[in-house]
């Protein structure tokens, strides 16, 4: 009795859902149709990790209505045998823009840029449409659904590929047969985000990764704003946005350093994104973890580079010919260390090229119940519906029938259901028998060639090397063939006696019943094929991943020691000078002691004699390290920071480490009056973004003058955004400091005010918790700010380029500014024709603070030379030349406590130079931050042998690839950015 209650139970739900169709007919009389089918004697995948063997999978009305090993089937019930096959959930799609099109951008004949929104009643940044709602442009396109289909998905998760804030998404079941009002599953499925700015609109702003950063934290403080009710103005972009915290917030991100710049955002304001990657997570695998993301990753993997040409392939970057050999690894390198993660075809040319890519992850390692579960049950749990993604009782009956294991390169999917609708891939009654058989009929033997496969498969005969006349035909298991052996007709039929052999009855020319067999050839042993079976089990080779994976990346993160340098001339840049056979102690990351005759018996010991020991390098302005140096979209962007784009894999860190730098201020580019805030960096080769950056030190901004932030050099079309005259500029920053001071008044206030990164920033400045460092020129524009800072009771830090700094040394002084400045650039714009090379012993002799910087990632490798030549402009003494590259720019950045000297208890930045520091033939041979090693002359020359013998081990690969059919792609070369003050940004 209790059984049947059960049953009854189990079938209430469908029987009611028929009684109470209010759906009417007009077209005859109504009836219901049994959909009801049990599909027997399978291999059932309920879950990844749940799996029945000969189970029965019962289907009613497009949901499961009972699985497992003994399944009571309904009379009536239509039932399929499936015996030998197996039975999947059909994949979950998480990521795409399946019949979502995306507006064409506004018509414009215009070049000019906007800077203001272009819509009323909304976000005032046009890139922030969280109110999109992809339903409302939804249509369902049944070519890519059959795509899909075929390759194995039942389920797309949709939206609207456009913008920073995208607005929600919809889950779509791939159900041809159905109207929209069925298979859409959830019209509000999650909310997208990207750093891409939308194409509907062409307002500038943000220009750049930072600015998206800076935009996405005050939408999201202005969203709560408008929640707690103090906002004035009616906002339909924040109304949506606050109504749609609730559902999973997909990041498109891209590459792993803005997978990891999108997460720290989210953490910021308490949320968990799910982010789309881009494949190269294993690169910073360990940085990929700790963000506890759940991500969405692409297998679009890179061709092998055609290298038979030596010279072309040169051309290619050993990280490059890395990522074709490492790719296909992300996905073992990602599930062995933890990362939840869901696959996407995103990112690939064609849904058909989903299965190989995934075969070759496989092969690399990936495990394959963790890639089910990538295409199942862990799209589903980002989805958060239980519904989809498993069979389990009540599920919607989206499943695939397949001769066997999905990922592998024989099976066939035969059917994908969705919602309980069939849709045949591959008949699955037709044996594919294609081969070379010997045919023996009677005392003759023919060669029988089957080609093709299913329902075309066709077969033609061979006698020796003569062709004999045939006619070929298999259907429904049998086979039949008609031979016209020299007008001898002999009719066949047969079937499939095994996997290798075909047999069947003939009549001979007496009219007497006959068998004939045909035996396929080539077959193997069965210990050849097992031994082909483990060939095929061999993992490929993966070359080992480095911090950054380039060639002078390291395998293993140098660690911090204790060392003792015995014997060097020591430079202190402190009021000891220069000191002969001297030893220094470096301990815990600290200088330890200095003196003469020091022993430490755990100490690793360096003998310097002959050699020059001196404090790291600091360079005051760099633009190295970084993904992005100006935010151009406003002429106020002191919402930006550096620190969010700092870029740990730019070569230039190590080619600054071998000139003996070892500290380094980003500074924002000169696009605008008040640019962004900087970074400070110590450079530790290898590490990530984060270790890099100085902690608790003081915080600096970019301004500027002159001709680049009045836009003089920009084109006339660019030419709109204010100011457009140095006057101009001087409004810019007195009004911009007014409002600072009123906003910081109102802060105080202790009432209800509107958090604004930017006035944030500003009163910061005005409150002396933060410094300018000022891009400047021309004397009367430096007497400007000087004055303008006067004016709000601030000092100005630092003038950077100051080359005209010579004409107002003394009001300098007296302001109490110090001087960064090239050592003998002049005369390469109108604006420095004035320019001089005795500029910094002008300034340094009128009392000024005064630095030697690069501005360039090449000169930044040889600033002990350009400290060198204030000797031969301006008679400056050697010592105070090279205070100039170390002391200096450390008191100009506020670090002079902790770095730019050698002093017992600063941190242990010092470099070891093979000759005098200041002449052109010294190397730096060691270059060690915090005690550790981070350039060692002979370890590069190690380095650099290892980067040959990888590359002519990749260039075997890459040619052995091609040689077995593989496809290749021409070689390119790889051109980096060379940042500058006036780099312009270009955010798509």
């Amino acid at each position: 009795m209790r059984k049947l209650i059960l049953v009854l139970l189990l079938f209430a739900i469908p029987i009611m859902a028929n009684a109470q169709d209010y759906f009417p007919t007009n077209t005859g009389v109504k009836t219901s149709d049994n959909t009801t089918v049990a599909f027997t004697n399978a291999k059932i995948y309920v879950s990844p990790t749940e799996v029945i063997k000969k189970g029965t999978l019962l289907i009613r009305d497009g949901k499961v209505i009972n699985v497992g090993k003994s399944v009571r089937i309904p009379s009536g019930t239509k039932v399929v045998d499936l015996s030998g096959k197996t039975i999947y959930p059909s994949f979950i799609e998480v990521y795409t823009d399946f019949g979502v099109k995306t507006p064409p951008r506004p018509r414009n004949n215009s070049r000019r840029p906007q800077y203001d929104a272009g819509r009323k009643g909304y976000y005032w940044n046009d890139h922030i449409r969280p109110e999109t709602n992809a339903a409302t442009s939804f249509k369902f396109d049944s070519k890519k659904a059959k795509q899909l289909v075929n390759a194995g998905f039942g389920v797309v998760n949709t939206h609207m590929n456009d913008g920073i804030i995208r607005g929600n998404g919809m889950l779509v079941a791939l159900n041809a047969s159905s109207s929209d009002a069925y298979r859409i599953l959830d019209n509000s499925s999650a909310q997208y985000l990207s750093f891409r700015k939308s194409r509907q609109s062409r307002q500038s702003y943000p220009t750049s990764r930072m600015g998206a950063m800076a935009l996405l934290r005050q939408t999201y403080l202005d969203a709560d704003w408008y929640a707690s009710g103090n906002a004035k103005n009616k906002d339909m972009s924040l109304e949506a946005l606050n109504k749609n915290k609730g559902l999973t917030q997909i990041f498109d991100a891209g590459g792993y350093l803005d997978a990891l710049r999108a997460d720290k955002v989210g953490d910021e304001f308490g949320i968990q994104y799910t982010i789309v990657g881009a494949g190269d997570e294993y690169q910073r695998v360990n940085d990929v973890k700790a963000t506890n993301a759940t991500f969405i990753i692409p297998i679009n993997f890179r061709k092998a580079y055609d290298v038979s040409d030596p010279l072309l392939a040169n051309r290619i970057a050993l990280s490059d010919m890395r990522k074709w050999n490492q790719e296909p690894s992300n996905p073992a390198v990602l599930s062995k260390n933890g990362v939840n993660f869901a696959l996407t075809t995103h990112d690939l040319k064609s849904v058909a090229s989903f299965h190989k890519n995934l075969r070759k992850a496989i092969k690399h390692g990936y495990d394959k119940q963790k890639a089910l579960a990538a295409l199942t049950t862990v799209p589903a749990q980002i989805l958060g519906n239980g519904r989809i993604g498993n069979l389990k009782n009540g599920s919607y009956a989206n499943f695939l029938i397949t001769s066997g294991d999905v990922f592998d390169a024989k099976t066939s999917i035969y059917e994908n259901w969705v919602q309980g609708n069939q849709n045949v891939i591959k008949p699955m009654n037709i044996q594919n028998i294609s081969g070379e058989y010997a045919l023996n009929i009677g005392n003759k033997t023919f060669d029988l060639n089957i080609k093709g496969s299913g329902a075309k498969q066709s077969g033609s005969l061979k006698m020796g090397d003569k062709k004999v006349k045939s006619k070929f035909s298999f259907k429904d298991h049998w086979i039949q063939l008609t031979i016209n052996d020299n007008g001898n007709f002999t009719r066949l039929i047969g079937n499939v006696a095994n996997n290798n052999n075909l047999q069947g009855t003939y009549y001979d020319n007496d009219g007497n019943e006959a068998t004939w067999t045909a035996t396929k050839k080539g077959v193997a042993k069965k210990d050849d094929k097992k031994k082909k079976k483990d060939s095929k089990m061999v993992p490929p080779t993966v070359l080992p991943v480095s911090y950054p994976n380039i060639g002078l990346g390291n395998f293993t993160q140098p660690e911090q020691e204790t060392i003792l340098i015995k014997n060097a001339t020591v430079w202190t840049s402190e009021k000891e000078g220069v000191l002969e056979n001297t030893d220094v102690l470096l301990k815990d990351g600290k200088i330890a002691k200095i003196g003469k005759g020091l022993k430490d018996r755990r100490a690793k010991v360096i003998d310097a004699k002959g050699k020059h020991l001196t404090a790291g390098i600091v360079d005051e302005h760099s633009h190295i390290a970084a993904s992005a140096i100006n935010e151009s979209g406003h002429n106020s962007s002191a919402e930006v920071t550096i620190e969010d784009v700092v870029n740990p894999d730019d070569i230039n860190i190590y080619r600054n480490l071998a000139g003996g730098v070892t500290s380094i201020q980003i500074l924002h580019g000169s696009a605008n009056p008040i640019g962004g805030r900087s970074a400070v960096l110590k450079l530790k080769w290898g590490e990530n973004a984060g270790a890099l950056i100085y902690q608790n030190t003081p915080k600096f901004i970019k301004f500027a003058l002159g001709e680049n932030v009045k836009q003089s050099n920009w084109g006339d079309n660019q030419t709109v955004r204010f100011p457009q005259t140095r006057m101009g500029t001087e409004q810019v920053f007195v009004d911009y400091f007014q409002r600072a001071k009123e906003y910081d008044a109102a802060k105080k206030s202790g009432k209800p005010y509107r958090k604004d990164i930017e006035l944030e920033t500003l009163a910061e400045i005005i409150n002396k918790q933060r410094f300018i460092s000022c891009h400047s020129y021309v004397q009367s524009e430096i007497n400007m700010l000087m004055k303008v800072a006067e004016q709000f009771n601030f000092n100005v830090n630092t003038f950077t380029h100051i080359l005209e700094g010579y004409k107002v040394a003394d009001k300098m002084k007296k302001h109490g500014v110090g001087g960064s400045t090239f050592s003998d650039w002049w005369a390469y714009k109108y604006e420095v024709n004035d320019a001089i090379p005795y500029n910094a012993a002008i300034m340094h002799n009128a009392g000024v603070t005064v630095a030697i910087n690069s501005d360039d990632r090449e000169m930044s490798r040889r600033l002990n030379q350009e400290a060198a030549k204030t000797i031969k402009y301006g008679g400056m003494t050697e010592l105070d030349a090279w205070n100039m590259v170390t002391i200096n720019p450390a008191k100009l950045l506020h670090i002079d406590d902790r770095t730019g000297s050698i002093k017992v208890g600063k941190d242990a930045d010092v470099v070891l130079w093979s000759d005098h520091p200041l002449s052109v033939y010294a190397k730096a041979e060691k270059t060690i931050i915090d005690g550790t090693v981070y350039f060692d002359i002979e370890k590069d020359m190690e380095k650099r042998k290892a980067i040959k013998a990888e590359k002519a081990k990749l260039i075997s690969m890459m040619l052995n690839e091609k040689m077995n059919g593989g496809k290749v792609q021409a070689p390119r070369k790889k051109v980096a950015r060379n940042f500058h003050c006036d780099t312009e940004e270009l955010q798509n």
